[in-house]
């Protein structure tokens, strides 16, 4: 789900920014100032529980994922200062089948042969099978004219006539990956090749290279996906053998979110604030997202020092399996009745806020800038970051609910959400730098997923900023007295009707 991080920045350049003007200071609900919980947050605490995230990887082989030493004895240090600091903290138990990676390749034999790069020429699909085959390709009901429309591999008559053994090469388009698999395996293929569809499909991407998810089990055959331009020269060809390779498994995880409640406030508007605990198996995952895990800690730990009594239940949340699909996140919100999802005020999220390249970005409530609302009283959440950064003069640009964290599963499930992000792999616009600094055309974060994500791959000037904007916002929808979830009394404007790029990738 998350191989790529795409947040939608074409054509924003005019929404960048906020005016700089003397504003009011910064003030949460009923009037209560967040200068005192501010004051206590700042980034040289937040960077000591980052310090011990980092000696925690470097005593467990490097990394802090879902599954490994290093998430458990995360999940230790922060429940241990939790539950010192008087919250009541529970492990919420789960498992998951995950998706297991070691390579792929791809080839073209014959005639004049080619080879393909992974990442840029061809991907593997999430849960292909295993194999190695050297075999003729064969073209499944493809359409490469006029609009393109395909149902290519969608039914098994499809594949009427196609020669066992020989690897398919399908067109996306109508079905899921997993039925057009599925068929070309029943059918005998030994191997599949879907290319991109070639038609024009507004705020998606139905011409380049793209990943994909057949979901479980793994499948019998290995599959991969390619460009259209790919495909459709692939198909143009005569007599063409193709070498197709991945080597994938399917392992059982177990692991759990660490949820940390208030002691006092209404359970009936239960505000989550949320962070995904774990990091890649490639590195520490110092900013991604250990960033966002210490500064919500902190906040939770210093609204107990300053003994601040919440109007509304604050649930803590460090979730697990975020890197493996937003599994931890989702396993809790499945678990939610309709009662207590209508007891969830608001989701809070924070996903990498320290990125050494940043910009800082607000997720788009109101749907103004990309199109895609988030569910009623997700307008709201946005403007509480919005009118925070106005005033302290901090310029901030809009991101897309692109269901790429966990606040996915709460806007999925009706629960209104916000939150802030400061850029992973995606590249510095010119725009972006006149207003943020840094470096036009580097990676926000060059370390994203990376070996290099560690203690010194974070901007202590954005955590700080950051941070305090994460304890306002979480003080702000502590004391509120109204409500900010449901569709007859939110405050937001938004609602669930848009198809989530996270789902839409299963066509």
């Amino acid at each position: 789900m998350r191989q790529t991080r795409n947040i939608q920045r074409a054509a924003i350049a005019a929404t960048i920014g906020l005016a700089v003007s003397f504003a009011p200071p910064a003030v949460a609900a009923t009037g209560t100032s967040s200068t005192a919980l501010r004051d206590a947050v700042s980034a040289g605490t937040v960077m000591t529980h980052l310090n011990a995230l980092q000696d925690i990887a470097d005593a467990n082989g490097g990394n802090r994922a879902a599954d490994s030493p290093g998430y458990a004895a995360s999940l230790d240090y922060v429940e241990e200062l939790l539950d010192a600091a008087g919250y009541t903290t529970e492990r919420q138990a789960f498992s998951y089948d995950r998706y297991d990676f070691t390579s792929a390749s791809l080839e073209r034999v014959s005639p004049s042969p080619e080879t393909y790069t992974y990442g840029t020429g061809f991907l593997d699909m999430s849960y292909s099978g295993s194999g190695d085959v050297t075999a003729p390709l064969t073209a499944v009901d493809l359409n490469l004219a006029g609009d393109r429309a395909s149902t290519s591999g969608c039914e098994a008559a499809d594949f009427a006539g196609f020669a066992a053994g020989n690897i398919a090469l399908i067109q996306r388009g109508t079905c899921s990956f997993r039925i057009k698999a599925d068929n070309a395996a029943a059918a005998g293929a030994a191997g599949v090749i879907i290319f991109n569809q070639g038609n024009v499909v507004e705020g998606d991407d139905r011409l380049g290279l793209f990943g994909g998810t057949l979901d479980l089990p793994q499948a019998a055959i290995p599959v991969v996906s390619t460009s259209y331009a790919t495909g459709a020269q692939l198909a143009g060809l005569s007599s063409v053998v193709m070498h197709l390779a991945v080597d994938a498994g399917v392992s059982r995880i177990d692991s759990y979110n660490l949820l940390a409640d208030t002691p006092v406030g209404r359970t009936d508007r239960t505000v989550v604030v949320g962070a995904h605990l774990d990091s890649v198996a490639e590195g520490p995952g110092i900013n991604d997202n250990g960033s966002g895990s210490a500064a919500i800690l902190e906040t939770a730990l210093q609204m107990a020092e300053l003994e601040i009594q919440p109007t509304n239940r604050v649930r803590f949340a460090f979730w697990g399996g975020e890197e493996d699909g937003l599994i931890g996140s989702e396993y809790y919100v499945s678990q939610l009745s309709a009662r207590q999802l209508k007891d969830h005020a608001v989701n809070l999220n924070f996903d990498m806020v320290g990125s050494p390249n940043f910009v800082r970005y607000v997720y788009d409530g109101d749907g103004s800038a990309f199109g895609e609302k988030g569910p009623n009283g997700s307008a709201l959440v946005e403007k509480v970051f919005l009118d925070y950064f106005a005033s302290q003069n901090l310029p901030v640009a809009p991101t897309a609910f692109d269901g790429r964290s966990d606040y996915f599963g709460f806007i999925n499930n009706g629960i209104p959400a916000g939150g802030l992000f400061t850029g992973a792999e995606d590249l510095k616009t010119a725009e972006e730098a006149a207003v943020f600094g840094g470096t036009a055309g580097a990676p926000l974060d060059p370390c994203y997923h990376a070996a290099c994500d560690t203690i010194n791959n974070v901007n202590t000037t954005v955590l700080e900023e950051m941070s305090d904007a994460i304890a306002h916002a979480t003080l702000t929808f502590a004391m509120t007295t109204s409500a900010v979830n449901g569709t007859g009394k939110g405050n937001g404007t938004g609602n669930v009707d848009l198809e989530y790029k996270a789902n839409k990738l299963l066509k």
